[in-house]
């Protein structure tokens, strides 16, 4: 275990919808190179339940204090499986964070709407990104093979998910870290510095889309590095 005067090796990143757990590979490789033990959570997507369980088993293989962290779909799942006993820490990318009692949806009101991120939501409730808005929606600064390579192998997520709420929100006994992206077309700005001033996290901005963990691995995973330095003290 580590002591409030060391970092925190472990770290567990879970990913939005509409992605999986491969984005994560540049702030993987960053992490691991510094030290970290680095374990990318690949949920399903098919319910909050589901994806709270599939990250839930990741946390019990942790061997000590562990940062976890979510991007998009995965703040909201960070937040409700940031309840397990290893984390010590929370770091939001572009990230949902409800409140106890909230769901995904309930963030969204009162906040500018997103033309750029356009869902297609099929017959059986799951939803895709459309594939025409994919780039400038979701991460637009990539370049069009990255992109391209991100839309086709996109996963869809169950839309009931969001209308789930969360029982605890881990923010509310953990410190958290938050990464906003100046570019992020997927939520209003203000919505995301509403939930980050609400969740008392310690801001990043970065230049960036959306998907600001894949274009801007370095910018994330030192977000990343200062919550796993910081997040024992803070608690002290």
């Amino acid at each position: 275990m580590s002591s409030t005067n060391e970092p925190i090796t472990n770290i567990v990143l879970v990913h939005g919808a509409f992605a999986d757990g491969s984005g994560w590979r540049g702030v993987y490789d960053i992490l691991t190179a510094q030290g970290h033990r680095v374990t990318s959570v690949q949920i399903p997507l098919t319910s909050l339940e589901d994806d709270i369980a599939a990250t839930n088993r990741v946390l019990d293989m942790q061997d000590g204090p562990t940062i976890l962290v979510g991007h998009s779909w995965g703040g909201t799942v960070i937040t409700a499986a940031g309840n397990h006993p290893s984390v010590s820490g929370l770091v939001y990318v572009s990230a949902l964070a409800p409140d106890s009692g909230e769901n995904t949806a309930k963030q969204y009101e009162g906040f500018a709407p997103t033309p750029e991120f356009i869902i297609d939501v099929g017959d059986d409730g799951f939803g895709f990104l459309n594939f025409e808005r994919f780039q400038s929606g979701f991460v637009a600064e990539a370049s069009e093979a990255d992109a391209a390579f991100l839309r086709d192998a996109q996963v869809p997520v169950n839309m009931a998910a969001f209308e789930t709420p969360v029982e605890h929100a881990a923010w509310r006994d953990k410190p958290s870290w938050a990464v906003i992206a100046t570019e992020d077309k997927a939520f209003d700005h203000a919505m995301l510095q509403s939930m980050a001033a609400r969740a008392g996290s310690e801001v990043t901005y970065v230049t960036a889309s959306h998907a600001s963990y894949f274009t801007q691995p370095q910018a994330v995973a030192e977000v990343i590095q200062t919550a796993a330095r910081n997040a024992l003290v803070a608690v002290q």
